[in-house]
């Protein structure tokens, strides 16, 4: 598996192509993406390729302590970090997941709400992985995918399919893909922080 083709580093990547722009202010956005999600205490949710964990973090104070979240990642170094993190804020209610290239690793039917912020792009097998995305939905769940157009003089992404179209992906595929996928287009947001997109979809 090309592991450095699928980090899931969603707040390294956002450093590394807007230089500070896009990294914003974490809960700012969550609390953005919140309320277009309808999170509520209790809510359970997934932040896929977690990262750092800063909205991870972030989620887990909007979800409340009666909520839950799960911070998925494939880089080693990032879920040791990761789990360091959560023992030293003594989380319970933060479960660090090992992701792989085609799997979320996430339960059944776990998840009212799973985001993946500047992650999409990276997946080296959207179908497989847009399969385990819909499993870990409940019924009724939402699936927010924030991300940005490819642009020029970024470093193409390795073992991504070809109509990506650069570093980024177009909000047109993601919807093609994710609606193939079983999910149906609730809401699309084109000012998101940093200049990006964010498409909500909803399983029925």
């Amino acid at each position: 598996m090309k592991r450095k083709n699928l980090s899931l580093l969603g707040v390294a990547c956002a450093a590394a192509v807007f230089a500070g722009q896009a990294h914003g202010n974490a809960v700012d956005e969550i609390k953005r993406l919140a309320a277009l999600m309808e999170w509520k205490p209790g809510t359970v949710a997934a932040d896929i390729g977690a990262g750092e964990g800063e909205y991870t973090f972030a989620a887990v104070e909007r979800v409340g302590a009666a909520g839950k979240v799960y911070a998925t990642e494939i880089d080693a170094k990032k879920l040791a970090e990761l789990r360091g993190e959560v023992a030293k804020r003594k989380l319970g209610n933060v479960i660090v997941v090992e992701s792989k290239e085609a799997d979320t690793s996430l339960p059944t039917g776990c998840c009212d709400a799973i985001f993946l912020r500047r992650v999409y792009h990276h997946l080296t097998k959207p179908v497989e992985f847009d399969a385990n995305l819909v499993r870990s939905l409940k019924p009724g769940g939402r699936l927010a995918i924030i991300d940005f157009a490819p642009r020029a003089g970024l470093d193409p992404v390795e073992g991504v399919p070809s109509n990506r179209g650069g570093h980024g992906i177009p909000q047109k595929i993601v919807i093609e893909e994710l609606s193939a996928a079983g999910l149906q287009v609730e809401k699309i947001v084109n000012d998101w922080p940093g200049d990006s997109y964010c498409v909500l979809f909803a399983k029925k």
